[in-house]
């Protein structure tokens, strides 16, 4: 019960509008249509597998924000390149391809060891996703499981800090006041979304580097400008499905793809499971799709390094180096010329 309370209070269930101390947004990298897909009715995978060669300025941090994605994602895509300094020309591969999780399509989807959350509306010519990388909570202070919905939204929030938090801080020579207004100060950002889970929120956040880290005591964070597009467009009473899926599969143009997710730490991945899952769509193909057996050395090879990228897996498709060789190479764009992009309401 005091460990409700306090993650309540932390995550700001005391959120109140304000109409001035608008937090200040920094101007951000992010590529044009971002996240932004419109899906068949038989459609498992959305994206295309990346890479960009970095400039001597650029941050792995800076290149994920720019092509939405968060911190783990594209440290864990690239093994070995320095996060602050990955070096100028260095090749820097952008996990883009995204499976999304076996749920039905519908409100926000939030897979926890993903990092990731999928929005689903319907649109003029079918269903339209959204997708956007997210903070989630630490380890003893576990984003909770399981369906629930949104039950209001605010602007430009005041956080309460809790008594115990005060009193951390001044210990540490950092005191806060009991209310943080709006601001750049703010943990929560401009924008929140209530869930009824009591005490948890969907918010943006002053820290944009925390977005794809687990940093939180529980909440789901945001980068702001993905935050400010889901509070123009989620209605109140949108179904939310928070999940826990590490490893997923589909089918992407005639090839049947496999991603592996490092399991949160205290829920485990189930690794039968994850040969289930392949077996299932193995034997209900697409037509035309490839027939070829599934490679099950290379499928214990991508669950064991759980990168995150998207591979195929059928005996007939190309191995790993080749997969990645492949990727679509973008533009060498400075990360300095873009400004924040926000999506549209309809």
């Amino acid at each position: 019960m005091m460990a409700n309370v306090i993650r309540s209070t932390i995550c700001g269930l005391l959120v109140m509008l304000s109409s001035h101390g608008a937090i200040a947004e920094e101007a951000v990298a992010r590529a044009p249509e971002a996240g932004v897909y419109q899906l068949a009715s038989d459609q498992h995978v959305v994206g295309d597998l990346k890479r960009v060669t970095a400039r001597h300025e650029d941050t792995l941090p800076d290149l994920a924000r720019l092509f939405g994605l968060g911190y783990d994602e594209i440290t864990r895509a690239n093994p070995g390149v320095d996060p602050w300094l990955p070096g100028d020309q260095a090749r820097v591969i952008l996990p883009t391809l995204f499976i999304m999780p076996d749920t039905p399509r519908e409100g926000l989807v939030l897979n926890v060891p993903g990092m990731r959350l999928y929005y689903f509306r319907e649109a003029e010519n079918g269903i339209q996703v959204f997708t956007h990388p997210i903070g989630i909570g630490r380890l003893g202070w576990s984003t909770p499981l399981g369906e629930t919905r949104i039950t209001a939204k605010a602007k430009d929030p005041s956080w309460y800090v809790p008594e115990s938090i005060r009193k951390e801080h001044a210990a540490e020579g950092d005191p806060l006041p009991p209310v943080v207004p709006p601001g750049p100060d703010n943990p929560l950002g401009r924008h929140v979304l209530r869930l009824a889970m009591p005490g948890y929120l969907i918010h943006g956040t002053n820290k944009p580097w925390g977005v794809g880290m687990r940093v939180s005591l529980g909440c789901i964070r945001l980068y702001p400008e993905d935050i400010e597009g889901l509070y123009r467009m989620v209605p109140r009473g949108a179904s939310v499905r928070i999940v826990d899926q590490p490893y997923l599969a589909g089918w992407h143009q005639g090839r049947l793809l496999f991603t592996a997710y490092q399991p949160l730490e205290e829920n485990g991945g189930d690794w039968l499971a994850a040969l289930e899952l392949l077996d299932h769509h193995l034997r209900n193909p697409p037509e035309g799709a490839s027939a070829a057996p599934i490679d099950w050395g290379r499928v214990a090879r991508i669950t064991r390094e759980g990168m995150g990228i998207a591979f195929p897996v059928q005996e007939d498709a190309p191995d790993i180096r080749q997969w990645i060789a492949s990727a679509v190479h973008v533009p060498d764009i400075p990360v300095a010329s873009y400004q924040p992009t926000v999506q549209a309401s309809p």
